[in-house]
């Protein structure tokens, strides 16, 4: 099946070199890689092995921080459902980004996107998720003096002005065109493009700066700030740079991505180790042979297999990880000893997970930006 990708869906194979070409966008070079090493004094893995792999504008932005003038960082989360370890690998990389470099994060929560764009949508349970969303972003350990969270209805009193600035700009012609919109369309989800494209520049004019704008995404999302690079352009504002990041694959096999909505594709950041071992060892894709004897003879496929590619993810020791692939491919491995090794990364991050986003709850005031 050809890959299909664009923010509401992305199904089959994914030929990411395609999209880049199509998409128009610059995969990242070694060059840019020793860049960021030279500047971060390291590499985060998901630089090293591609999962983060293409660009636009990221040199303006390294360039910009070596005379002095930090950017910051934007992405965001639409609340609709859990959070699943698809959903935080931007996140993670973000966290390093923040660290590394002493930047702010600023994350947008659209809670009307769902509500607009899903039929069978319910307001309450949006901003249940909401909440819900919060504890698991706070989790990963952002610095809560640097990283401010954006919910769109609570804070329309300083993003609706900007957004009303961006919408004069986009005509419906342009909105159909990048989107597949049609005349069925609710008039709530036309105008949503230019919500979404405040916080592209919207802490410069709250701090009074000129910072230019780093956006980690999956490439799914793309469209929306191909639009958006255009309008704040013309309303004298830098275009936006932004990273691109690979899918990670659903549990089912390499093509797609996870989906909450989908619970046997996905862990959950909320799974217990039980529900962990169970849903690895039963719905994790193979790339091992049908018996024992030919998988020990013929090898396993690393780049079909989840576990192996799940492992790209969560091993951060380059050793250790080439060793994993070498033994798998030699048949010196077998798929469930890969799920097991999996299984104990995987559970290691989310003991440590649960019990920070217990702790989440009193933080969350620190991290919603005060009018």
């Amino acid at each position: 099946m050809n890959g299909k990708v664009n923010p509401y869906e992305v199904e089959g194979r994914i030929d990411y070199d395609k999209l880049i070409k199509d998409f128009g966008v610059k995969k990242i070079t070694p060059e840019i890689l020793k860049e960021i090493e030279k500047i971060a004094g390291e590499l985060h893995p998901y630089l090293k092995r591609g999962i983060f792999f293409a660009y636009r504008d990221l040199k303006k932005v390294l360039d910009e921080y070596k005379k002095g003038n930090k950017f910051f960082l934007y992405t965001g989360r639409a609340p609709s459902g859990p959070i699943h370890l698809g959903h935080i690998s931007v996140w993670i990389f973000m966290k390093w980004l923040q660290d590394k470099f002493g930047v702010e994060v600023w994350f947008q929560f659209p809670d009307e996107e769902k509500f607009l764009f899903k039929q069978d949508s319910n307001w309450e349970e949006i901003q249940k998720w909401l909440h819900e969303n919060m504890l698991d972003v706070i989790a990963l350990g952002f610095d809560p003096k640097k990283t401010h969270f954006l919910i769109d209805t609570q804070h329309a009193g300083i993003m609706y002005p900007e957004a009303v600035k961006v919408a004069k700009k986009i005509t419906f012609s342009s909105i159909k065109a990048a989107f597949g919109f049609n005349d069925s369309n609710n008039i709530g989800s036309i105008f949503y493009t230019a919500m979404q494209t405040v916080p592209v520049f919207l802490p410069n004019i709250l701090k009074n700066e000129k910072r230019p704008c780093l956006i980690p995404l999956g490439i799914d999302q793309d469209v929306h700030f191909r639009l958006s690079r255009d309008v704040v352009e013309k309303l004298g504002y830098e275009k936006p740079a932004i990273i691109h990041a690979r899918f990670m694959p659903p549990l089912t096999g390499v093509e797609g991505k996870m989906s909450s909505s989908n619970p046997d594709s996905a862990i959950l950041m909320t799974d217990s180790p039980e529900e962990v071992k169970r849903k690895v060892n039963k719905y994790a894709f193979s790339g091992g042979r049908d018996t024992a004897e030919e998988h020990r003879k013929h090898g396993g496929n690393v780049e079909i297999d989840i576990a192996c590619q799940w492992l790209k993810y969560f091993e951060y020791d380059d050793k250790k990880l080439e060793k994993i692939y070498e033994d798998y491919s030699k048949g010196k491995l077998l798929s469930g000893e890969v799920k097991k090794i999996l299984i104990g990364k995987i559970n290691e991050f989310l003991t440590e997970h649960q019990k920070r986003r217990k702790l989440a709850e009193k933080l969350i005031p620190k991290f919603i930006y005060k009018i």
